[in-house]
């Protein structure tokens, strides 16, 4: 068993943000036909280029106001989603399309700092996750993100 779960975004979260079409910040969501493959940050699956609907809105991972609070662009489906659910090894989909999402993992302490940046490249992404916890105490969380995009794709807590 791993030492970490991954935490997508709440299916309670995000349905305000579908039902008011504003985001946290008061921006208008964008709802779109997906362009790209994103991924949804509640199921973590990608989207069907062309087919699926998309909400498109500014969100921040972090509890805490201060300079690494980092906001910015997400989607979900514009459907209803069940939340990721396989918590214990990070998204398959995800880990399998290197090409659509070359991955960033970032490490930051209890006190919402960072303090570790890691680029995915070739590496097992679970493995690294795994490495991470065992061997950075001063890590309390991670955030995975595009390494291109830079937007953030989902939280990972060691367990």
């Amino acid at each position: 068993m791993s030492n970490f779960k991954i935490v997508p975004l709440s299916k309670n979260y995000v349905q305000h943000i579908r039902e008011t079409r504003k985001d946290d910040f008061d921006h208008e969501v964008i709802e779109q036909t997906a362009t790209g493959a994103g991924p949804c940050r509640v199921s973590l699956k990608p989207f069907e280029k062309g087919v699926d609907r998309r909400l498109l809105f500014m969100h921040t991972p972090f509890e805490v106001d201060n300079v690494y609070n980092q906001p910015g662009p997400v989607f979900i489906n514009a459907d209803d989603v069940e939340e990721y659910s396989d918590i214990y090894r990070f998204p398959p989909e995800i880990k399998a399309n290197r090409k659509s999402f070359p991955l960033t993992l970032i490490g930051y302490s209890s006190q919402q700092m960072m303090v570790l940046t890691r680029m995915v490249g070739d590496a097992d992404v679970d493995e690294m996750i795994t490495d991470i916890f065992n061997t950075n105490p001063d890590v309390a969380y991670l955030h995975a993100r595009n390494s291109q995009a830079c937007c953030f794709i989902c939280k990972i807590e060691p367990i």
